[in-house]
C-alpha cells in the first residue's frame, strides 16, 4: 500500500514575532502541524501486539459464538416450571465444553450442562448445581430463577460485523485476545514509525570509552532509545557524532535516509557549537520554539530532506522531560496512534514551593503511601539521579502559586507517558 504524503518543508514555522511559546500553544501547534507518515501492512494477529491498527476491524464470528453456560449446573426449559419448589427428571446423557448434546432436551427434563457448553435446543434457563439436590434421578430446587438464568446468549459480547476494534488504537494483549475471539487472523496495521536518535557534542564519550577530565558520559542516548523501544517504535541509532557541521549533515542525511523521523539532543540552540542548529538553519527550515517550560525552554524543529527533526535540550532532565510532554505526542500523531494526552491526577501536595509566574514547570515526583505526592530534593536539572528516584511529574502551571502542604497538585504518573 502507498505511504501517507510527507510533512511540508514549512511546517514548523511560526508566526512572527513569537518568542515565548506557552506549553498549551506549542501542543496544540505541534498536533496542527503533524500527520501520519507511516504506511500500511498486514500483519498476523498473533504478531500484532503493540502495532497500530490502520483500520477498524469488524467481527467475522460471534462472540459467544452460540449460546452458552455461564456455570455448572442444569438446564431446562422455563416454561415448565411451576410455585414453590421445583422437581424435574433427569434427562440421558450431558452438555460439555466441546462436547455438545447431540438431540433435544424433552420439556419438563433437565440436564446436565457444564461451564462454556452449547446450549442444546430445548434449554433456555441454568440452575446451579450449589443450589439443587438430586434424588433418585430427580432434580429439586427452590424457584427463584428467571428465564435465561446463567445463558450467555450468542454474540452477546460482540456480534458478527459489529467493529470490534477501532482504527489508531495501539493492540494491547487483551486486544489479541478480543481478535481472536470473533475470528478475525490478520489486521491492518501501521508499519513502525522508524525514530533516528543522535547525540551531539565534543565533551560526549560513551559508557566504555575512554574519558578525559573534562568530559562526561553521553546520558541521553540509552535515555532516548529506551524511551523509543518502550513507545513501540522502530530504532536507528545514529551513535554520536562530534561538533563538526559536515560530520552533522552527513548524520542527519543518513538519519533522513533511513527514518521517518530524527531525535536529536544537544546542540539545538543558538551557541558556537550549536551545530544541529547550524545544519538545520542553513538548510532554510529551522525554527527555534523558545518554550515557555522548566526544565527545557529550546526546541529545535526542522525539515531535512523532507524528514521532520525534533531538536531536544542537551541537558538529560530537561531532554527527559520535554520527550515526555513534546515528542512522545508528536511521534504517537505521526506514527498513527494518534495524539496522546496523558491522564492527570489530583493530589494533595507533601511540600511547599512559592512558584513564579511565566513558565510551566515540571517537578519531579512520586506518590506517597497516604496518596500525597513528594517532590525530589533538588530541582536542579543537573541533577539526572531525580529521575531513576521518581515515579511520576507534578505540573505547576503558567501562573504564578504559592504551594502549601495539602494544597492540590497536577500528578503525571510515568505510565501515563508509556512508562
Amino acid at each position: 500500500m502507498s505511504n501517507p504524503p510527507k510533512l511540508s518543508n514549512d511546517c514548523f514555522a511560526l508566526p512572527p514575532g513569537v518568542h515565548w511559546t506557552p506549553v498549551d500553544e506549542t501542543l496544540a501547534s505541534l498536533r496542527e502541524r503533524v500527520s501520519v507518515v507511516t504506511g500500511i501492512e498486514p500483519v498476523p494477529t498473533v504478531a500484532a501486539g503493540g502495532r497500530v491498527l490502520a483500520a477498524d476491524v469488524v467481527a467475522k464470528r460471534n462472540s459467544p459464538p452460540y449460546a452458552n453456560s455461564a456455570v455448572d449446573g442444569y438446564g431446562f426449559a422455563f416454561a415448565c416450571l411451576g410455585d414453590g419448589d421445583q422437581a424435574l427428571p433427569l434427562a440421558k446423557g450431558r452438555a460439555a465444553a466441546g462436547g455438545p448434546f447431540d438431540g433435544v432436551v424433552p420439556k419438563g427434563k433437565a440436564l446436565r450442562i457444564l461451564t462454556g457448553a452449547m446450549v442444546p435446543e430445548g434449554i433456555d434457563t441454568i440452575v446451579l448445581e450449589e443450589d439443587v439436590t438430586i434424588e433418585v434421578g430427580v432434580l429439586k430446587f427452590a424457584m427463584g430463577l428467571k428465564k435465561g438464568a446463567n445463558v450467555r446468549p450468542k454474540g452477546e459480547d460482540v456480534a458478527v460485523g459489529q467493529a470490534a476494534l477501532s482504527a489508531g488504537r495501539i493492540l494491547q494483549p487483551q486486544d489479541l485476545g478480543l481478535l481472536a475471539a470473533v475470528g478475525v487472523d490478520t489486521v491492518q496495521v501501521r508499519k513502525r514509525l522508524r525514530v533516528a536518535v543522535l547525540s551531539t557534542g565534543d565533551e560526549l564519550r560513551q559508557v566504555g570509552e575512554d574519558i578525559a577530565p573534562h568530559q562526561i558520559y553521553d546520558a541521553n542516548r540509552p535515555m532516548l532509545l529506551d524511551l523509543i523501544r518502550r513507545w513501540g517504535m522502530e530504532l536507528v541509532d545514529l551513535g554520536h557524532v562530534r561538533d563538526d557541521a559536515d560530520l552533522v549533515k552527513q548524520m542527519l542525511t543518513h538519519g533522513a535516509r533511513e527514518a521517518d523521523v530524527i531525535l536529536t539532543s544537544g546542540g539545538a540552540s543558538a551557541g558556537d557549537e550549536d551545530h544541529i542548529s547550524a545544519a538545520l538553519q542553513a538548510s532554510g527550515t529551522l525554527n527555534l520554539w523558545r518554550v515557555a517550560i522548566k526544565p527545557g525552554r529550546p526546541l529545535a524543529l526542522a525539515m531535512w530532506e523532507g524528514v521532520p527533526v525534533f531538536g531536544l535540550p542537551g541537558n538529560p532532565v530537561a531532554a527527559f522531560v520535554t520527550a515526555l510532554i513534546f515528542a512522545r505526542p508528536t511521534l504517537l500523531e505521526l506514527s498513527g496512534a494518534g495524539w496522546a494526552e496523558p491522564r492527570v491526577m489530583h493530589l494533595p501536595a507533601a511540600f511547599s514551593k512559592n512558584k513564579k509566574p511565566g513558565r510551566r514547570e515540571y517537578l519531579r515526583a512520586k506518590m506517597s503511601a497516604n496518596g500525597h505526592v513528594e517532590v525530589f530534593k533538588s530541582e536542579g536539572s543537573g541533577r539526572i539521579s531525580g529521575l531513576s528516584w521518581a515515579e511520576g511529574l507534578v505540573e505547576l502551571e503558567d501562573e504564578g502559586r504559592e504551594i502549601a502542604k495539602g494544597d492540590t497538585v497536577r500528578y503525571y504518573p510515568f505510565s501515563e507517558f508509556g512508562l
